[in-house]
């Protein structure tokens, strides 16, 4: 129930986008201003495809599938994706697959090519972009919010975004969260009207799901180049994944040994604490942390780091066990303001 309570907060700064398509001189240029409305350097994003319903279609059923694309990735946002269609529509004789299976090409194509997702009038989508820094600042927040509950937050919203169309959605059908049950019992039980199917390998079960998951990797992938422009910032990003040795370079490359990374980079991530401590960050002391733990607190951040439980504060770390610490004073002689 906790959990529940917590999906019902409100989490995030959001805009609504809209579409750019000045035509520019260059390639580069214009594919950046084709997806310059995908950009979210800070809280989140909503990015809506509406189908308009054509006399008589008010009260026809659609089916939903949600999938998302981003969630491992140190770099860039979460995107969270919903794809709706008639339920009478027939979506199978399409080539939607889990977007993991499809080539950057195959994607692109079933998107917005000739006959692709943007042009069919009988298909629409609602997808959340989460900020690279949203998702630290909730995750690093002395009032932590799990990858989870804002998995789940960005599907409710997603449905109400939906529903507020005026759509009557039927079925929904999600890539599993968490637990399955638990998961498509607490849907349920927000919206009732609603049949939901929560269960693992959606995207490659449900073609509606599929779709989704399209979009949201189109979606993520164009918003991560977008962010980067914005941001400034050159080099190559790889794939995202800590695993790859081009995002690492990207990483070490803009790493700061007091800040940390731009905001481009989830800081929540362990490779961020890691790679801060293995190239001579900056250490940081936060007495407020020692004085609520009682001293038992590390100093040193990640995952399981420190033995306060679930309520207490990640310590970020700024630099390795050996690296010379800032000196921990005492209030005395402190202006009163400060102590």
């Amino acid at each position: 129930m906790a959990d529940e309570m917590k999906v019902e907060a409100e989490i995030g700064k959001e805009e609504i986008a809209v579409v750019d398509s000045t035509a520019v001189a260059t390639q580069e240029k214009a594919a950046y201003a084709s997806a310059s409305h995908l950009s979210c350097t800070d809280g989140t994003k909503l990015v809506v495809r509406e189908r308009k319903c054509t006399a008589g279609e008010e009260k026809l059923a659609y089916v939903m599938g949600i999938d998302e694309a981003g969630r491992g990735p140190v770099l860039g946002p979460m995107v969270y994706c919903g794809l709706f269609a008639p339920a009478s529509e027939d979506l199978s004789s399409r080539s939607f697959a889990d977007s993991k299976t499809l080539t950057a090409h195959k994607r692109d194509e079933l998107f917005d090519g000739k006959n692709g997702i943007e042009s069919d009038d009988k298909l629409g989508y609602v997808a959340e972009i989460l900020s690279a820094k949203f998702i630290t600042e909730h995750m690093l927040a002395r009032e932590k919010t799990s990858l989870n509950i804002i998995a789940m937050n960005s599907t409710i919203k997603i449905i109400q975004t939906v529903l507020d169309m005026g759509v009557v959605l039927s079925a929904v059908y999600i890539d599993t969260v968490g637990d399955p049950e638990r998961y498509a019992a607490s849907l349920s039980r927000r919206f009732p009207t609603i049949q939901f199917t929560v269960c693992p390998k959606a995207d490659a079960l449900y073609a509606c799901v599929s779709g989704a998951s399209i979009v949201a990797k189109v979606v993520r992938d164009r918003a991560l180049e977008v962010c980067k422009t914005d941001l400034g910032l050159s080099g190559e990003l790889g794939c995202g994944y800590p695993g790859d040795t081009t995002t690492i370079a990207f990483l070490k490359t803009h790493k700061d040994p007091l800040f940390g990374f731009p905001p481009i980079v989830r800081q929540s991530w362990e490779t961020c604490n890691r790679l801060l401590a293995e190239e001579g960050g900056v250490c940081i002391s936060w007495e407020a942390d020692e004085d609520q733990d009682g001293g038992a607190g590390s100093k040193y951040g990640g995952k399981g780091s420190s033995s306060g439980g679930a309520q207490q504060q990640q310590k970020l770390s700024f630099g390795s066990a050996s690296s010379k610490a800032l000196e921990e004073t005492s209030a005395v002689g402190r202006h009163p303001y400060f102590r």
